[in-house]
């Protein structure tokens, strides 16, 4: 039986290298149910699996610990 993940992609807004990367990565692999993060720094996303919808209460809060922002859809990046 294959499993199936639901994968979200979040806009992250402050990533600017490695550390930052990991720092996000280690604070998302920490949310109840995530399988799996992948960091694109130059993108500034971050792809999530997850064995359940995601609460983005839970997300906003890891990556806040993390020292980043979270962007809502159309919210202008940081300079």
């Amino acid at each position: 039986m294959e499993t199936t993940y639901d994968m979200t992609t979040y806009d992250i807004q402050g990533m600017t290298c490695a550390h930052c990367a990991r720092a996000v990565t280690e604070e998302l692999q920490s949310v109840t149910g995530v399988v799996s993060v992948s960091v694109d720094v130059e993108a500034g996303t971050a792809t999530v699996a997850s064995s359940s919808v995601l609460d983005e209460t839970d997300v906003r809060a890891a990556v806040e610990e993390a020292g980043y922002v979270l962007a809502r859809p159309g919210m202008l990046p940081l300079v």
